[in-house]
């Protein structure tokens, strides 16, 4: 254990967040709940962190909320699921632990900073219907709008997303026929949402967390950048961050807590640890890795679970806050009727519209030539996908961007201008079509995942939301490229299951813990599933905080018991 106390201490408190996400928040409100005296640093210069970037799905099996529809769901049929799906990769402890804490946390922020969650209705598992303990709907829940206004002088500092339509939940979305029918949402209740600041998805999710932070008087410090964090030789103590070109030293008599998410816009890291190449983002500059730089000093562990690469584009002109290019998700058009990815064989290579399917098939190795032939791929869609459906942002009467992608009357000509093989690519579309018109994919299954369905397709176009012919010309093509999952990492800091951080032999680091996607997947192993990114940031942030507070919980151990898990970390 290092040890690098200062000469003096500037700040005093019991409980130290780094990061201002759905783990951060949840931890020292906890902490302050538990007689802590608690505070915040955030890195950027708004709150709320990854959390509001994301759709504001949490993922609660067993959950009350559900159960009052007549659900008879369970955390422990929620932990078979996940056990079913990690393939061996994650560890049953961490899946219980998660599954058993998490209708609990829920329940907690509820009755205590006003959190309100509703069930996202009919909205699958990704795996209903596919494996046992899966569901057709329950586990999915969203933030009921939460009114901007109400967070005063943050109002301004609480991140939205450049990304998401934060003004609709997904109720108002699906009900009108999901992202494929974005033509036909309600954008009367939008423009009221937006102009009242009421928040949906992950903005709301995570300016509930924010106002409970700021009920309580937790100071919350915005610019603030932890360098390195504080031990005795015995535990963490403290933590050193720069803020306005000064070191504050802030001891934290009960613990600190990493909660800095992953390492998605560090391109090294992305290769090394990751085993990804040249990511594009979708989030902010200082997920680069900082849990790894804060803990790794202390002899902290790493692990690591197998994981996906995903697909994204740049519509041209679009900019993010910090007007670099803003990164917009293929998922919903790659899925959806008439259209089809394709390698630079011209060859389809995977069901698109289940991405947990077809993303593991971009970075796949061809040891006989040492190539990857799935990358680069294309997107190719005909005009009746462009008459019908939003290309990511631009709805079907925009003018397509000439530096987007190729268009061309004929397959042949698409073809040579994308650098693909013309026979090949009019031989797929060909075949595809054929299958297509009965709704059918006998080669890769597309349109047969209830959850592809209510992704990505569209529940007006028969005989199946997903397939669609590619015939009326003109025809387009995007190149895709490769982009992260939305700082959901493959790999993070080993905890246990009071999410302290662990060294490598497998001990605690006294006064570290680490919550939401700083910490390894262990729950999750080979899979993720929508909504368990917000739902382990908040379970682990309470738990966290609860230790710290002398008041662990002792729920696992009877859980375990129960199941007969076996107990690894």
């Amino acid at each position: 254990m290092i040890q690098n106390l200062p000469k003096a201490w500037n700040i005093e408190v019991d409980f130290v967040s780094i990061g201002s996400g759905i783990g951060g928040l949840a931890a020292a409100i906890t902490a302050h709940d538990h007689g802590m005296k608690a505070l915040i640093l955030e890195r950027s210069d708004q709150l709320g962190g990854v959390t509001a970037l994301s759709m504001g799905e949490v993922w609660v099996a067993g959950n009350h909320l559900a159960r009052a529809l007549g659900s008879d769901d369970s955390p422990e049929s929620g932990f078979r699921y996940l056990k079913r799906l990690s393939m061996g990769y994650g560890s049953d402890l961490a899946i219980l632990n998660k599954t058993v804490h998490a209708p609990l946390a829920l329940h907690y922020f509820e009755e205590k900073i006003g959190l309100r969650m509703a069930v996202i209705r009919d909205c699958p598992d990704y795996y209903y219907g596919r494996v046992d303990d899966s569901v057709a709907e329950g586990r999915m829940l969203e933030a009921v709008p939460f009114l901007g206004k109400t967070l005063g002088e943050w109002q301004a500092k609480t991140r939205l997303s450049p990304q998401m339509p934060y003004g609709m939940t997904h109720h108002d979305m699906f009900q009108a026929g999901g992202t494929a029918n974005m033509a036909k949402w309600d954008f009367g209740i939008m423009a009221e949402r937006l102009t009242n600041d009421e928040r949906c998805l992950g903005p709301g999710l995570a300016a509930y967390f924010v106002k409970g932070a700021l009920d309580r008087g937790i100071p919350m410090h915005t610019g603030a950048n932890a360098e390195e964090l504080i031990a005795d030789g015995k535990r963490v103590v403290g933590v050193r961050v720069s803020k306005d070109g000064q070191d504050i030293f802030i001891k934290a008599n009960r613990g600190v807590l990493v909660a800095v998410s992953s390492y998605e816009r560090n391109q090294d890291l992305n290769k090394t640890v990751g085993q990804q190449l040249e990511l594009g983002s979708m989030v902010f500059s200082t997920i680069d890795g900082a849990n790894f730089r804060l803990a790794g000093p202390l002899g902290a562990r790493v692990a690591r679970v197998p994981d996906i690469t995903t697909l994204g584009l740049l519509i041209p002109g679009e900019e993010d806050e910090e007007g670099k290019p803003l990164w917009r998700s293929a998922l919903s058009v790659i899925g959806e009727p008439h259209a089809i990815v394709v390698n630079r064989k011209g060859k389809r290579f995977g069901n698109e519209a289940f991405y947990r399917s077809f993303y593991y098939t971009i970075d796949i190795i061809d040891g006989g030539d040492q190539t990857h032939p799935n990358f680069p791929c294309w997107v190719v869609i005909d005009s009746q996908a462009r008459e019908k459906y939003p290309f990511v942002s631009i709805m079907p009467d925009q003018d397509w961007p000439d530096a987007l992608g190729a268009k061309a009357d004929s397959v042949a000509e698409l073809a040579q201008k994308i650098g693909v093989d013309a026979q090949s690519l009019e031989a797929t579309i060909a075949k595809f079509n054929l299958h297509a018109e009965k709704g059918e994919d006998p080669e890769f299954g597309r349109g047969t995942h209830p959850w592809s369905a209510w992704m990505c397709g569209d529940p007006f176009h028969k005989p199946n939301p997903n397939l669609g012919t590619l015939a009326k010309p003109p025809f387009y093509a995007v190149e895709l490229k490769r982009m992260g999952g939305t700082a959901i990492p493959s790999a993070g800091l080993l905890a246990d299951h009071h999410c302290r951080a662990l060294g490598w032999d497998d001990q605690p680091i006294e006064g570290l813990y680490v919550a939401g996607n700083s910490t390894a997947r262990m729950e999750t192993g080979a899979v993720m599933q929508s909504g368990v990114s917000n739902a382990r940031g908040m379970t682990y942030g309470w738990l966290a905080a609860r230790h710290a507070a002398d008041s662990p919980s002792d729920l696992l151990t009877a859980a375990a018991s129960r199941l007969n898990a076996t107990a690894r970390p």
